[in-house]
């Protein structure tokens, strides 16, 4: 009886070693390499015509206005999305304000200061590719005149992002504070001098290149 639970015992081993001889010199246990070529007749698809044009539209300078007027909605969108996943971001101080722009405004009379701060908060288009978050702010600085702050902005990027004091959302009458500086983080603008901040009491991230508005914020009085 011992022996042949013994003999079973030995041919299952066996048969184990053997099994695992067979895959061990299987293909799959061995390093192979294989170079075929493309079949005959077949095409390596090009570079993406969005990525090709996304390209030649960084590239442009005034001439993206006139460009993104000639774009369809497919290709703008694309555009758009390609500059969605670029971020920059920039941390301006208070004290920045006082170095760089009060130089600006002693060397000029006449500038009106704001009595009030006024705020507002940002709201995004809310369509899934423009969005904006954070708060805006008018602040009197020292010498005379106003600069607009933007604090913990976070704003989808995009081409030729501009800031505006603007009457209304659509930028139908506006005063251009410059190119936004980054779509991340804390930044100073100044107001031009004679500026009617009660006139212009909208903040817009606007695109210039496709006139298209990415947040907009609404001045109130603190």
């Amino acid at each position: 009886m011992r022996r042949g639970i013994k003999l079973g015992i030995i041919g299952a081993i066996i048969i184990i070693v053997g099994v695992s001889a067979f895959y061990l010199a299987s293909p799959l246990f061995i390093s192979t390499e294989i170079d075929e070529p493309l079949p005959e007749g077949a095409e390596v698809p090009a570079a993406s015509p969005s990525s090709n044009q996304f390209q030649e539209f960084m590239a442009m300078s005034e001439e993206r206005i006139e460009a993104g007027n000639q774009m369809g909605e497919q290709e703008r969108n694309q555009i758009m999305l390609e500059f969605a996943r670029m971020n920059t971001s920039i941390d301006e101080s208070m004290a920045q304000i006082n170095q760089s722009l009060l130089e600006q405004q002693t060397s000029q009379t006449g500038n009106e200061t704001s009595d009030l701060l006024l705020t507002g908060s940002f709201v995004g288009v809310g369509d899934g590719i423009h969005d904006a978050q954070g708060i805006t702010k008018v602040i009197p600085i020292e010498g005379g005149g106003n600069v607009l702050r933007l604090e913990d902005l976070i704003v989808t990027n995009g081409p030729d992002l501009y800031v505006y004091l603007s009457t209304d959302k659509s930028a139908s009458d506006f005063v251009n504070l410059g190119r936004l500086k980054a779509n991340i983080g804390n930044q100073n603008y100044q107001i031009p001098e004679g500026t009617d901040i009660t006139k212009y009491d909208t903040v817009l991230i606007w695109c210039r290149a496709f006139s298209v508005l990415f947040g907009s914020a609404d001045l109130k009085s603190r």
